[in-house]
Protein backbone atom coordinates (compact mmCIF):
# COMPACT_ATOMS: atom_id res chain seq x y z
CA UNK A 1 0.00 0.00 0.00
CA UNK A 2 1.08 3.79 -0.72
CA UNK A 3 0.22 6.26 2.26
CA UNK A 4 -0.66 9.79 0.95
CA UNK A 5 -1.58 12.28 3.63
CA UNK A 6 -2.71 16.18 3.05
CA UNK A 7 -3.00 18.53 5.62
CA UNK A 8 -5.50 20.98 3.71
CA UNK A 9 -6.76 24.65 4.59
CA UNK A 10 -9.95 23.14 6.08
CA UNK A 11 -9.31 19.04 6.72
CA UNK A 12 -6.28 16.89 6.95
CA UNK A 13 -6.71 13.45 5.25
CA UNK A 14 -4.98 10.25 4.42
CA UNK A 15 -5.63 7.56 2.13
CA UNK A 16 -4.08 4.28 1.89
CA UNK A 17 -3.98 2.98 -1.95
CA UNK A 18 -3.01 -0.30 -3.55
CA UNK A 19 -0.80 0.32 -7.02
CA UNK A 20 -3.64 -0.01 -9.07
CA UNK A 21 -5.14 2.90 -7.87
CA UNK A 22 -7.74 1.19 -5.51
CA UNK A 23 -8.83 2.67 -2.21
CA UNK A 24 -8.31 0.61 0.57
CA UNK A 25 -8.87 3.07 3.84
CA UNK A 26 -9.38 6.37 4.42
CA UNK A 27 -9.28 8.94 7.18
CA UNK A 28 -9.95 12.35 7.88
CA UNK A 29 -10.10 15.22 10.45
CA UNK A 30 -11.49 18.39 10.28
CA UNK A 31 -9.77 21.99 11.47
CA UNK A 32 -10.17 25.78 11.49
CA UNK A 33 -7.51 28.06 10.24
CA UNK A 34 -6.59 31.38 13.14
CA UNK A 35 -7.53 34.43 12.27
CA UNK A 36 -6.20 36.18 15.46
CA UNK A 37 -5.66 39.85 13.64
CA UNK A 38 -7.16 40.99 10.07
CA UNK A 39 -4.94 40.24 7.56
CA UNK A 40 -3.54 37.07 9.78
CA UNK A 41 -3.81 33.30 8.89
CA UNK A 42 -2.06 30.96 11.24
CA UNK A 43 -2.03 27.49 12.02
CA UNK A 44 -0.14 25.55 15.03
CA UNK A 45 1.98 23.39 13.04
CA UNK A 46 3.19 21.03 16.02
CA UNK A 47 0.06 20.69 17.36
CA UNK A 48 -2.57 20.53 14.25
CA UNK A 49 -0.71 19.51 11.46
CA UNK A 50 1.79 16.55 13.20
CA UNK A 51 -0.52 15.60 15.78
CA UNK A 52 -3.16 15.27 12.89
CA UNK A 53 -1.13 13.12 10.94
CA UNK A 54 -0.28 10.87 13.86
CA UNK A 55 -3.82 10.97 14.46
CA UNK A 56 -4.70 9.78 10.85
CA UNK A 57 -1.73 6.93 10.67
CA UNK A 58 -3.20 5.76 14.26
CA UNK A 59 -6.96 5.18 13.05
CA UNK A 60 -5.74 3.87 9.54
CA UNK A 61 -3.24 1.18 11.15
CA UNK A 62 -6.42 0.25 13.56
CA UNK A 63 -7.44 -0.76 10.45
CA UNK A 64 -5.01 -1.90 8.30
CA UNK A 65 -1.37 -3.95 8.59
CA UNK A 66 1.58 -1.06 8.86
CA UNK A 67 3.76 -3.69 7.26
CA UNK A 68 2.40 -3.08 4.23
CA UNK A 69 2.92 0.87 3.30
CA UNK A 70 5.62 0.60 0.73
CA UNK A 71 6.02 4.54 0.55
CA UNK A 72 4.88 7.67 1.83
CA UNK A 73 3.84 11.21 0.19
CA UNK A 74 2.43 14.53 2.10
CA UNK A 75 0.86 17.59 0.39
CA UNK A 76 0.29 20.50 2.59
CA UNK A 77 -1.17 23.96 2.19
CA UNK A 78 0.89 26.58 1.22
CA UNK A 79 3.15 27.84 0.30
CA UNK A 80 3.31 28.83 4.40
CA UNK A 81 5.87 30.17 6.54
CA UNK A 82 7.14 27.94 9.32
CA UNK A 83 10.45 28.81 11.48
CA UNK A 84 11.90 25.97 13.49
CA UNK A 85 14.58 25.51 15.89
CA UNK A 86 17.44 22.87 14.90
CA UNK A 87 15.52 19.78 16.24
CA UNK A 88 12.17 21.47 14.08
CA UNK A 89 10.35 22.86 16.59
CA UNK A 90 8.29 25.74 15.35
CA UNK A 91 8.93 28.85 17.00
CA UNK A 92 5.48 30.31 16.51
CA UNK A 93 2.06 29.72 14.50
CA UNK A 94 2.66 28.78 10.99
CA UNK A 95 1.93 32.00 8.59
CA UNK A 96 -0.30 30.90 5.85
CA UNK A 97 -0.57 31.51 1.33
CA UNK A 98 -2.13 34.25 0.52
CA UNK A 99 -4.81 34.66 2.50
CA UNK A 100 -2.23 36.30 5.44
CA UNK A 101 -1.98 39.06 3.94
CA UNK A 102 0.33 40.72 7.12
CA UNK A 103 3.66 41.87 4.99
CA UNK A 104 2.02 44.33 2.55
CA UNK A 105 5.07 46.92 3.47
CA UNK A 106 7.16 44.31 3.20
CA UNK A 107 6.26 43.30 -0.62
CA UNK A 108 7.00 47.15 -1.05
CA UNK A 109 10.44 46.78 0.66
CA UNK A 110 11.25 44.15 -1.93
CA UNK A 111 9.83 45.60 -4.99
CA UNK A 112 12.27 48.45 -4.14
CA UNK A 113 15.51 46.55 -3.38
CA UNK A 114 15.12 43.53 -5.68
CA UNK A 115 13.32 45.58 -8.63
CA UNK A 116 9.83 43.75 -10.17
CA UNK A 117 10.97 43.73 -13.52
CA UNK A 118 14.00 41.77 -12.34
CA UNK A 119 11.61 39.05 -10.33
CA UNK A 120 8.90 38.63 -12.63
CA UNK A 121 11.59 37.86 -15.17
CA UNK A 122 13.33 35.25 -12.30
CA UNK A 123 9.57 34.09 -10.59
CA UNK A 124 7.66 34.22 -13.79
CA UNK A 125 4.61 36.34 -11.07
CA UNK A 126 3.97 39.71 -9.11
CA UNK A 127 5.48 39.60 -6.09
CA UNK A 128 2.03 39.27 -4.17
CA UNK A 129 0.64 37.83 -0.12
CA UNK A 130 1.21 34.71 -2.09
CA UNK A 131 4.80 34.79 -2.00
CA UNK A 132 7.08 33.30 1.25
CA UNK A 133 9.80 36.10 1.04
CA UNK A 134 7.97 38.87 2.23
CA UNK A 135 7.03 36.91 5.27
CA UNK A 136 10.51 35.98 5.95
CA UNK A 137 10.97 39.56 6.10
CA UNK A 138 8.40 40.41 7.75
CA UNK A 139 9.43 38.02 10.82
CA UNK A 140 12.68 39.59 10.57
CA UNK A 141 11.16 43.80 10.99
CA UNK A 142 8.30 42.22 13.62
CA UNK A 143 9.62 39.30 15.43
CA UNK A 144 13.47 39.80 15.29
CA UNK A 145 13.77 37.59 18.38
CA UNK A 146 12.07 34.61 17.24
CA UNK A 147 13.74 35.29 13.35
CA UNK A 148 16.94 34.89 15.39
CA UNK A 149 16.55 32.09 16.90
CA UNK A 150 15.31 29.90 13.41
CA UNK A 151 17.62 27.27 12.04
CA UNK A 152 14.84 26.21 9.41
CA UNK A 153 11.90 27.35 7.39
CA UNK A 154 9.61 25.29 6.12
CA UNK A 155 6.23 25.29 3.83
CA UNK A 156 3.40 22.74 5.36
CA UNK A 157 4.48 19.76 3.50
CA UNK A 158 8.20 20.12 3.71
CA UNK A 159 8.03 20.39 7.58
CA UNK A 160 5.87 17.09 8.09
CA UNK A 161 8.10 15.76 5.65
CA UNK A 162 10.93 16.57 8.12
CA UNK A 163 9.60 15.22 10.74
CA UNK A 164 9.15 11.91 9.13
CA UNK A 165 12.85 11.62 7.73
CA UNK A 166 14.64 14.74 9.13
CA UNK A 167 15.67 15.77 6.37
CA UNK A 168 15.11 19.68 5.29
CA UNK A 169 14.09 19.67 1.62
CA UNK A 170 11.78 21.55 -0.17
CA UNK A 171 9.97 20.48 -3.36
CA UNK A 172 11.04 22.46 -6.71
CA UNK A 173 7.43 23.47 -7.14
CA UNK A 174 6.84 24.97 -3.61
CA UNK A 175 10.16 26.65 -3.68
CA UNK A 176 9.01 28.39 -7.06
CA UNK A 177 5.93 30.10 -4.92
CA UNK A 178 9.27 31.56 -2.53
CA UNK A 179 9.36 34.38 -4.25
CA UNK A 180 11.90 36.26 -4.55
CA UNK A 181 13.95 33.52 -3.47
CA UNK A 182 13.95 31.16 -6.64
CA UNK A 183 14.66 31.14 -10.49
CA UNK A 184 11.97 29.26 -12.38
CA UNK A 185 14.46 29.00 -14.77
CA UNK A 186 17.70 28.00 -13.59
CA UNK A 187 15.45 25.86 -10.89
CA UNK A 188 17.47 26.74 -8.14
CA UNK A 189 17.76 29.22 -5.55
CA UNK A 190 19.06 32.96 -5.51
CA UNK A 191 21.76 33.09 -2.92
CA UNK A 192 21.84 36.67 -3.04
CA UNK A 193 18.47 37.18 -2.67
CA UNK A 194 18.56 34.20 -0.23
CA UNK A 195 21.13 36.18 1.95
CA UNK A 196 19.32 39.16 1.82
CA UNK A 197 15.85 37.69 3.15
CA UNK A 198 16.48 34.74 4.89
CA UNK A 199 19.53 35.99 6.36
CA UNK A 200 21.25 33.10 8.61
CA UNK A 201 18.88 30.61 8.06
CA UNK A 202 19.83 27.71 5.15
CA UNK A 203 18.15 27.01 2.31
CA UNK A 204 16.46 24.19 2.09
CA UNK A 205 17.75 21.26 -0.44
CA UNK A 206 15.71 20.89 -3.60
CA UNK A 207 13.99 18.26 -4.92
CA UNK A 208 11.30 17.10 -7.04
CA UNK A 209 7.73 16.02 -5.59
CA UNK A 210 8.27 11.84 -6.43
CA UNK A 211 11.90 12.14 -5.41
CA UNK A 212 13.01 10.25 -2.16
CA UNK A 213 14.53 12.62 0.07
CA UNK A 214 14.45 9.76 3.34
CA UNK A 215 13.26 7.50 5.39
CA UNK A 216 10.88 7.28 8.18
CA UNK A 217 13.19 7.79 11.27
CA UNK A 218 12.45 5.43 14.49
CA UNK A 219 11.20 8.67 16.68
CA UNK A 220 8.65 9.36 13.78
CA UNK A 221 7.67 5.86 13.47
CA UNK A 222 6.61 5.82 17.24
CA UNK A 223 4.41 8.50 16.72
CA UNK A 224 2.83 7.79 14.00
CA UNK A 225 2.88 3.93 13.48
CA UNK A 226 4.34 4.32 10.15
CA UNK A 227 7.13 1.59 9.72
CA UNK A 228 10.98 2.86 10.69
CA UNK A 229 12.83 3.17 6.87
CA UNK A 230 9.65 3.88 4.67
CA UNK A 231 10.65 5.74 2.08
CA UNK A 232 8.76 9.13 1.99
CA UNK A 233 8.64 11.45 -1.10
CA UNK A 234 9.15 15.22 -1.27
CA UNK A 235 5.52 15.83 -2.04
CA UNK A 236 4.45 19.45 -2.80
CA UNK A 237 1.26 21.55 -2.16
CA UNK A 238 -1.97 20.19 -1.54
CA UNK A 239 -3.37 22.42 -4.96
CA UNK A 240 -1.01 20.78 -7.11
CA UNK A 241 -1.06 16.93 -5.95
CA UNK A 242 -5.03 17.29 -6.62
CA UNK A 243 -4.14 18.20 -10.11
CA UNK A 244 -1.85 15.28 -9.74
CA UNK A 245 -4.45 12.90 -8.39
CA UNK A 246 -6.87 14.27 -11.37
CA UNK A 247 -4.40 13.25 -14.50
CA UNK A 248 -3.44 17.14 -14.69
CA UNK A 249 -0.12 16.19 -16.15
CA UNK A 250 -0.08 17.50 -20.04
CA UNK A 251 0.06 20.69 -21.73
CA UNK A 252 -4.06 22.38 -22.00
CA UNK A 253 -5.06 20.56 -18.91
CA UNK A 254 -6.82 22.57 -16.26
CA UNK A 255 -7.94 21.94 -12.92
CA UNK A 256 -10.54 23.38 -10.89
CA UNK A 257 -9.99 22.99 -7.18
CA UNK A 258 -13.04 23.37 -5.06
CA UNK A 259 -11.91 24.08 -1.75
CA UNK A 260 -12.56 26.82 0.90
CA UNK A 261 -10.61 28.59 -1.17
CA UNK A 262 -10.89 27.92 -5.24
CA UNK A 263 -7.72 27.03 -6.99
CA UNK A 264 -6.20 26.17 -10.55
CA UNK A 265 -3.93 25.07 -12.24
CA UNK A 266 -2.83 24.38 -16.09
CA UNK A 267 0.13 22.77 -17.59
CA UNK A 268 2.34 24.56 -19.44
CA UNK A 269 3.85 23.38 -23.25
CA UNK A 270 6.46 26.18 -22.57
CA UNK A 271 7.10 28.87 -20.19
CA UNK A 272 3.97 31.77 -19.71
CA UNK A 273 4.06 34.59 -17.41
CA UNK A 274 0.83 36.73 -16.77
CA UNK A 275 1.29 39.45 -14.19
CA UNK A 276 -2.07 38.67 -12.49
CA UNK A 277 -1.41 34.62 -12.69
CA UNK A 278 1.83 32.65 -11.14
CA UNK A 279 3.77 31.04 -13.24
CA UNK A 280 5.06 27.97 -11.17
CA UNK A 281 7.30 24.95 -11.81
CA UNK A 282 5.03 21.75 -11.65
CA UNK A 283 4.69 18.62 -9.95
CA UNK A 284 7.29 16.49 -12.39
CA UNK A 285 10.63 17.19 -13.18
CA UNK A 286 11.07 19.90 -15.76
CA UNK A 287 7.54 20.87 -15.90
CA UNK A 288 6.27 24.41 -15.65
CA UNK A 289 2.45 25.42 -14.48
CA UNK A 290 0.53 28.56 -14.87
CA UNK A 291 -1.54 29.02 -11.74
CA UNK A 292 -4.07 30.98 -9.44
CA UNK A 293 -6.46 31.05 -6.40
CA UNK A 294 -9.44 32.78 -4.91
CA UNK A 295 -9.36 33.81 -1.16
CA UNK A 296 -12.46 32.48 -0.54
CA UNK A 297 -14.95 29.93 -2.15
CA UNK A 298 -15.93 27.18 0.03
CA UNK A 299 -15.32 29.04 3.37
CA UNK A 300 -17.30 31.93 2.65
CA UNK A 301 -20.55 29.28 2.20
CA UNK A 302 -19.23 28.03 5.57
CA UNK A 303 -19.03 31.23 7.11
CA UNK A 304 -22.59 31.94 5.99
CA UNK A 305 -23.78 28.71 7.26
CA UNK A 306 -22.22 29.22 10.64
CA UNK A 307 -23.54 33.19 10.60
CA UNK A 308 -27.49 31.71 9.71
CA UNK A 309 -27.02 29.76 12.94
CA UNK A 310 -25.81 26.45 11.29
CA UNK A 311 -28.29 25.84 8.99
CA UNK A 312 -27.22 22.47 7.50
CA UNK A 313 -25.28 22.41 3.70
CA UNK A 314 -28.31 20.49 2.13
CA UNK A 315 -30.45 23.00 3.34
CA UNK A 316 -29.01 25.92 2.45
CA UNK A 317 -27.82 24.61 -1.13
CA UNK A 318 -31.36 23.81 -1.71
CA UNK A 319 -32.81 27.28 -0.64
CA UNK A 320 -29.42 28.80 -3.34
CA UNK A 321 -31.05 26.44 -6.15
CA UNK A 322 -34.27 27.75 -5.66
CA UNK A 323 -33.57 31.01 -5.70
CA UNK A 324 -32.58 30.93 -9.61
CA UNK A 325 -30.34 32.42 -11.68
CA UNK A 326 -29.11 35.91 -10.70
CA UNK A 327 -29.96 35.09 -7.44
CA UNK A 328 -33.35 37.81 -7.31
CA UNK A 329 -31.16 40.55 -8.88
CA UNK A 330 -28.15 40.27 -6.20
CA UNK A 331 -24.08 40.64 -7.07
CA UNK A 332 -21.35 39.77 -4.54
CA UNK A 333 -18.00 40.29 -4.64
CA UNK A 334 -16.38 37.13 -2.58
CA UNK A 335 -13.37 39.19 -1.29
CA UNK A 336 -14.08 38.39 2.34
CA UNK A 337 -10.59 37.80 2.94
CA UNK A 338 -8.97 40.02 0.50
CA UNK A 339 -8.45 38.30 -3.01
CA UNK A 340 -5.67 36.87 -5.24
CA UNK A 341 -6.42 35.77 -8.74
CA UNK A 342 -7.69 38.00 -10.66
CA UNK A 343 -7.17 41.02 -8.79
CA UNK A 344 -4.13 40.51 -6.33
CA UNK A 345 -5.57 42.97 -3.77
CA UNK A 346 -5.51 42.13 -0.43
CA UNK A 347 -7.42 45.28 1.17
CA UNK A 348 -10.35 44.21 -1.68
CA UNK A 349 -13.26 43.37 0.99
CA UNK A 350 -16.98 41.36 0.43
CA UNK A 351 -19.50 43.61 -0.65
CA UNK A 352 -23.14 42.37 -1.60
CA UNK A 353 -25.17 45.16 -4.08
CA UNK A 354 -28.90 44.63 -5.09
CA UNK A 355 -30.00 43.85 -1.72
CA UNK A 356 -33.97 44.28 -1.01
CA UNK A 357 -36.40 43.09 2.27
CA UNK A 358 -37.75 40.68 -0.25
CA UNK A 359 -34.08 38.59 -0.55
CA UNK A 360 -33.39 35.90 1.74
CA UNK A 361 -30.96 33.74 3.14
CA UNK A 362 -31.35 31.21 -0.41
CA UNK A 363 -30.91 34.43 -2.64
CA UNK A 364 -27.57 35.38 -0.16
CA UNK A 365 -25.85 31.67 -0.54
CA UNK A 366 -26.88 31.32 -4.23
CA UNK A 367 -25.04 35.10 -5.16
CA UNK A 368 -21.98 33.62 -3.32
CA UNK A 369 -21.94 31.16 -5.03
CA UNK A 370 -22.59 33.19 -8.52
CA UNK A 371 -19.61 35.89 -7.11
CA UNK A 372 -17.74 32.60 -7.15
CA UNK A 373 -17.90 31.99 -10.59
CA UNK A 374 -17.69 35.26 -12.16
CA UNK A 375 -14.75 35.44 -10.10
CA UNK A 376 -13.56 32.43 -11.81
CA UNK A 377 -14.30 33.49 -15.06
CA UNK A 378 -12.18 36.66 -14.89
CA UNK A 379 -9.26 34.79 -14.14
CA UNK A 380 -9.94 31.83 -16.95
CA UNK A 381 -10.19 34.51 -19.46
CA UNK A 382 -6.64 35.56 -18.40
CA UNK A 383 -5.40 32.27 -18.88
CA UNK A 384 -6.73 32.12 -21.95
CA UNK A 385 -4.64 34.97 -23.10
CA UNK A 386 -1.39 33.91 -22.06
CA UNK A 387 -0.97 32.04 -24.81
CA UNK A 388 -1.69 28.06 -23.91
CA UNK A 389 -4.78 27.18 -25.16
CA UNK A 390 -7.21 25.31 -21.95
CA UNK A 391 -8.23 22.14 -23.91
CA UNK A 392 -9.97 20.49 -20.98
CA UNK A 393 -11.07 21.38 -17.36
CA UNK A 394 -11.06 18.95 -14.77
CA UNK A 395 -12.65 19.71 -11.69
CA UNK A 396 -11.80 18.06 -8.13
CA UNK A 397 -12.09 18.62 -4.30
CA UNK A 398 -15.04 18.49 -1.97
CA UNK A 399 -17.08 21.18 -3.43
CA UNK A 400 -17.48 18.63 -6.85
CA UNK A 401 -19.71 16.28 -4.50
CA UNK A 402 -22.84 18.50 -4.65
CA UNK A 403 -24.55 19.26 -8.15
CA UNK A 404 -25.12 22.90 -7.58
CA UNK A 405 -22.09 24.66 -7.40
CA UNK A 406 -20.22 22.79 -10.42
CA UNK A 407 -23.35 23.46 -12.63
CA UNK A 408 -23.04 27.10 -11.97
CA UNK A 409 -19.76 26.91 -12.41
CA UNK A 410 -20.30 25.29 -15.90
CA UNK A 411 -22.62 27.41 -16.61
CA UNK A 412 -20.85 30.60 -15.87
CA UNK A 413 -18.48 29.45 -17.60
CA UNK A 414 -20.00 27.92 -20.38
CA UNK A 415 -17.36 25.12 -20.68
CA UNK A 416 -17.73 21.58 -19.81
CA UNK A 417 -16.06 19.89 -16.59
CA UNK A 418 -15.20 16.54 -15.71
CA UNK A 419 -15.33 14.94 -12.75
CA UNK A 420 -13.37 12.05 -11.99
CA UNK A 421 -14.51 8.96 -10.39
CA UNK A 422 -12.58 9.78 -7.16
CA UNK A 423 -12.85 13.08 -5.56
CA UNK A 424 -10.63 12.23 -2.39
CA UNK A 425 -8.07 14.98 -3.60
CA UNK A 426 -4.44 15.61 -3.06
CA UNK A 427 -3.91 12.48 -0.50
CA UNK A 428 -4.55 10.63 -3.37
CA UNK A 429 -2.38 12.65 -5.32
CA UNK A 430 0.01 12.01 -2.79
CA UNK A 431 0.02 8.07 -2.78
CA UNK A 432 0.15 7.94 -6.70
CA UNK A 433 3.34 10.08 -6.37
CA UNK A 434 4.64 7.68 -3.48
CA UNK A 435 4.05 4.48 -6.02
CA UNK A 436 5.63 6.42 -8.60
CA UNK A 437 8.31 7.41 -6.16
CA UNK A 438 9.26 3.95 -4.84
CA UNK A 439 9.13 2.55 -8.20
CA UNK A 440 6.09 0.57 -7.67
CA UNK A 441 4.81 1.76 -11.25
CA UNK A 442 6.03 3.56 -14.26
CA UNK A 443 6.58 7.68 -13.65
CA UNK A 444 3.31 7.93 -16.36
CA UNK A 445 0.70 6.22 -14.54
CA UNK A 446 -2.64 8.07 -14.45
CA UNK A 447 -5.36 6.92 -12.08
CA UNK A 448 -7.82 8.61 -13.08
CA UNK A 449 -11.12 7.76 -14.39
CA UNK A 450 -14.07 10.06 -15.28
CA UNK A 451 -17.05 9.35 -13.74
CA UNK A 452 -19.80 12.39 -15.20
CA UNK A 453 -19.00 15.54 -17.27
CA UNK A 454 -21.05 18.85 -16.50
CA UNK A 455 -22.27 20.38 -19.42
CA UNK A 456 -23.13 23.95 -19.22
CA UNK A 457 -26.97 25.13 -19.59
CA UNK A 458 -27.45 27.62 -22.81
CA UNK A 459 -30.52 28.76 -21.31
CA UNK A 460 -28.52 30.66 -18.93
CA UNK A 461 -25.91 31.76 -20.90
CA UNK A 462 -27.74 35.31 -21.97
CA UNK A 463 -28.33 36.70 -18.49
CA UNK A 464 -24.88 35.61 -16.53
CA UNK A 465 -23.09 37.21 -19.61
CA UNK A 466 -25.29 40.33 -18.65
CA UNK A 467 -24.60 39.94 -14.68
CA UNK A 468 -20.75 39.08 -15.43
CA UNK A 469 -20.39 42.78 -17.31
CA UNK A 470 -21.92 44.56 -13.92
CA UNK A 471 -19.49 41.54 -11.65
CA UNK A 472 -16.54 43.51 -13.78
CA UNK A 473 -17.21 47.06 -13.15
CA UNK A 474 -18.43 46.63 -9.76
CA UNK A 475 -14.79 46.06 -8.19
CA UNK A 476 -13.41 49.16 -9.85
CA UNK A 477 -16.64 51.13 -8.46
CA UNK A 478 -15.92 50.23 -5.23
CA UNK A 479 -12.25 49.46 -4.26
CA UNK A 480 -11.38 52.97 -2.77
CA UNK A 481 -14.14 52.41 -0.14
CA UNK A 482 -13.04 48.72 0.18
CA UNK A 483 -9.72 49.98 1.11
CA UNK A 484 -11.14 53.08 3.27
CA UNK A 485 -12.87 50.17 5.38
CA UNK A 486 -9.76 47.76 5.48
CA UNK A 487 -7.74 50.73 7.16
CA UNK A 488 -10.51 51.43 9.74
CA UNK A 489 -10.53 47.17 10.14
CA UNK A 490 -6.32 47.53 10.65
CA UNK A 491 -6.96 50.35 13.10
CA UNK A 492 -9.33 48.57 15.32
CA UNK A 493 -7.88 45.73 15.23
Amino acid sequence: MFLGIDVGTGSSKAVLAGSDGSIVDTAAITHQVSLPRPGWAEFDAETAWWAEVAALCTELFSRNDPALVAGVAVSGLGPCLVVTDAEFRPLRPAILYGVDTRAERQIEDLNSEFGVEAMYATGGKVLSSQAVGPKLRWLADQEPSVFAAARHWFSASSFLTAKLTGEYVLDHHTASQCDPLYDITAQAWIPERAGAIAGHIPMPRLAWSTDIIGAVTATAAATTGIPEGTPVCAGTVDAWAEGFSAGVRHPGDFMLMYGSTMFFVQVLEEFHAHRQLWTTAGVERGSLTLAGGMSTSGSLITWMAQLFGGIPMETLMSEAAAAGPGAGGLLLLPYFAGERSPILDPDARGTIIGLTLRHGRGHLVRAALEGICFGLRQSLELFESSGQPIQRILAVGGGTQGTLWTQLVSDILGRPQIIPEQTIGASYGDALMAAIGTGAVPPDTDWTRPARVVEPNPEAAELYNSLFQDYCRLYPATAGHMHALAQVQREGA
